[in-house]
C-alpha cells in the first residue's frame, strides 16, 4: 500500500492569493464605503492568517517562479511568516482607534495589505528587478497610508516628507543597481554571485562596489539606518498611531530581510568590502539612537530614535557575517518585532477626554491607576533595554557573541555602551509611570483586542528565556538556507 504524496503548493501562492483577495476586497469597499472599514479590516487579518497556513504547505526546499525572479526557502518562509503577523496584529491594533478618532477609510486595510505584499516580494527577491517592484509596491502603500488623515497637517506633512525622501532612496537604489547591470551585465543574484567575485589574487570591479553602495544606501533608508535616518522621527510622530505602529514592525524586518538577502546571496564574495560600511552604520545608529532620544518628551519620537538605536544592534550581525551573524540577526528582529508591537499596544491606550495623548509625562501615576497597563510597559522598557532575563537581554546578546566570535571587539563595546546610555531613557518611562504623581489619569476601559496584543506580547518578552528553542532554531534553520545557494 503506498501513500499518496502530501500536496504542496507553489511558491508564490501565498501571494498570489493576498493579490486576488486585496483586488476582491477593494471591489467590496468601493460598493460598501467606510462603513465597512472594521469589516474589511478582520477579513484582512483573515487573509493574513490564510497566507501564514499557505507558507507552510509550501513546496519545501528552495524552489523558483517567474522566471527565477521570485525564490522561497526556509529563510523567506520564516521571515514572511513574521511579517504577516506583524501585519495582522498592526490591523488589529488599529481598529479601536480609528474608531475614536472617527477616521474610518475602507482604503486603510487594503493599503496594509498591498504593503504587505509587497514585503513579500521584497523577502523573496531574487533579482534586482524582483526587488525594486516589492519595494515600490511596499513604500506607495506606505506613503499613502503615513498621509491617510487628510484633514489633519501633520499626517499630510508626515506623507510628503516620506514620499520625498523615499523617492530620493528609491533613485538612489535604482541608480545602483543600474551600475551593477553595467558592469556585471546580469541582474539576477544566483548569477551575480558568480560574476562579481573577484579573480584569484585580484580585486572586484570598481564599478560594482561602487553600485553596491548606493544600493545599500536605498536600502539603509528603508531600515532608518544612520546616515538615512532623517525622515524616521518627524514621520513617526506626524503619521496616525497605528500606521506608525505598522511602520516600525513589519515593514522594517521585511527591509532587513531584504539587505540580508542581498548582502549574502549575490554580494557574499564581496563580504570584505561591504562589512566595512555595516561597521559604519551599525555603530552611528547606535549611537544616535541612544544619545538622540534622551531628550525627548513625545513617546513617538522616542521610539523613532529607539527604533534605529534597534536597527545598528541587528547590524552587527550583519556586519559579523556567516551562519552565525545571519541567526542573529533573525533572532533579534523576531524578539524586536513582539517588544515593539506590544510597546505601541500601549502607546495607542494613551487616550484623554476621547483624544489621543502622546507626551511622556502623560504616563505620570499609571502604576496607580493602570497598574496592568503599567506593568505591560515596564516590561517592554525593561526588554528593550537589555536587562536580563527579559526576552531583549538574548537579542542584544546574540549579536554581540556574533560580533566577538569575528572579532568585532570595538562594534561590540559600542553596542554595550549604547545600551547603557539607552536604558536611561526607557527606564525614565518606568519612573514616570512609578514615582510621578498623576494629573490625569488615561481614559478607560482598554479595548479587548489591545488588551490581548499586549497581554500576549508581554508574556512572550517575559517568558522567552523560560523556552528559547523553537525561535533559536528556526532561526538557525533560516539562515542555513540563506547559505545554501
Amino acid at each position: 500500500m503506498t501513500l499518496d504524496p502530501v500536496p504542496v503548493l507553489g511558491p508564490a501562492a501565498p501571494e498570489i492569493f493576498l493579490a486576488v483577495a486585496g483586488l476582491v476586497l477593494l471591489l467590496y469597499g468601493v460598493f460598501r464605503g467606510d462603513g465597512a472599514t472594521r469589516m474589511l479590516s478582520w477579513l484582512v487579518v483573515l487573509a493574513f492568517l490564510v497566507a501564514i497556513v499557505m507558507q507552510f504547505a509550501v513546496a519545501p526546499g528552495k524552489t523558483l517562479a517567474f522566471a527565477d525572479m521570485f525564490v522561497s526557502d526556509g529563510f523567506a518562509v520564516f521571515m514572511k511568516v513574521l511579517v504577516l503577523g506583524a501585519s495582522a496584529l498592526a490591523a488589529i491594533m488599529s481598529l479601536d482607534y480609528l474608531r475614536h478618532e472617527r477616521a474610518e477609510r475602507f482604503e486603510y486595510p487594503l493599503l496594509v495589505l498591498f504593503a504587505t505584499l509587497g514585503m513579500l516580494m521584497m523577502i523573496s527577491a531574487n533579482n534586482l528587478i524582483s526587488l525594486y517592484l516589492g519595494l515600490e509596491l511596499q513604500s506607495l502603500s506606505l506613503y499613502i497610508l503615513a498621509a491617510i488623515r487628510r484633514d489633519t497637517v501633520r499626517s499630510s506633512e508626515a506623507g510628503l516628507k516620506y514620499f520625498v525622501l523615499g523617492a530620493l532612496s528609491s533613485g538612489m537604489l535604482l541608480y545602483g543597481a543600474s551600475l551593477v547591470y553595467g558592469f556585471a551585465g546580469t541582474t539576477d543574484f544566483t548569477r551575480l554571485a558568480d560574476l562579481v567575485a573577484p579573480a584569484v589574487g585580484g580585486a572586484p570591479s570598481a564599478g560594482v562596489i561602487v553600485g553596491l553602495v548606493f544600493v545599500v544606501a536605498g536600502l539603509a533608508f528603508k531600515v532608518s539606518a544612520v546616515p538615512f535616518h532623517m525622515w524616521t522621527p518627524d514621520v513617526y510622530e506626524g503619521a496616525p498611531t497605528p500606521v506608525t505602529a505598522f511602520f516600525s514592525a513589519a515593514p522594517k524586518l521585511a527591509a532587513m530581510a531584504l539587505l540580508l538577502r542581498v548582502m549574502i546571496v549575490p554580494f557574499g564574495t564581496l563580504e570584505a568590502q561591504w562589512q566595512q560600511i555595516f561597521i559604519v552604520v551599525s555603530a552611528g545608529s547606535m549611537v544616535l539612537g541612544a544619545f538622540a532620544a534622551i531628550n525627548q518628551v513625545n513617546i513617538k519620537r522616542l521610539l523613532a530614535y529607539s527604533s534605529i538605536g534597534h536597527v545598528g544592534y541587528a547590524l552587527i550581525g550583519l556586519a559579523a557575517g556567516g551562519e552565525k551573524g545571519v541567526q542573529s540577526v533573525i533572532v533579534y528582529m523576531t524578539i524586536y518585532l513582539v517588544m515593539v508591537i506590544g510597546t505601541w499596544g500601549c502607546v495607542l491606550c494613551m487616550r484623554q477626554h476621547d483624544r489621543m495623548v502622546e507626551r511622556i509625562d502623560d504616563l505620570a501615576g499609571l502604576g496607580r491607576t493602570h497598574p496592568l497597563l503599567a506593568l505591560a510597559m515596564g516590561i517592554f522598557m525593561f526588554s528593550m533595554a537589555g536587562i536580563p532575563p527579559l526576552a531583549g537581554f538574548f537579542g542584544k546578546l546574540y549579536v554581540f557573541l556574533a560580533a566577538i566570535e569575528s572579532q568585532l571587539y570595538t562594534l561590540a563595546i559600542i553596542g554595550v555602551l549604547s545600551s547603557v546610555v539607552a536604558a536611561y531613557y526607557y527606564l525614565k518611562i518606568v519612573k514616570v509611570m512609578y514615582f510621578d504623581e498623576p494629573k490625569e489619569s488615561l481614559q478607560r476601559p482598554i479595548s479587548r483586542e489591545l488588551g490581548w496584543v499586549i497581554a500576549g506580547t508581554g508574556l512572550f518578552t517575559l517568558l522567552f528565556f523560560v523556552y528559547p528553542g523553537p525561535v533559536l532554531t528556526r532561526a538557525g534553520v533560516a539562515a542555513a538556507a540563506l547559505f545554501a545557494g
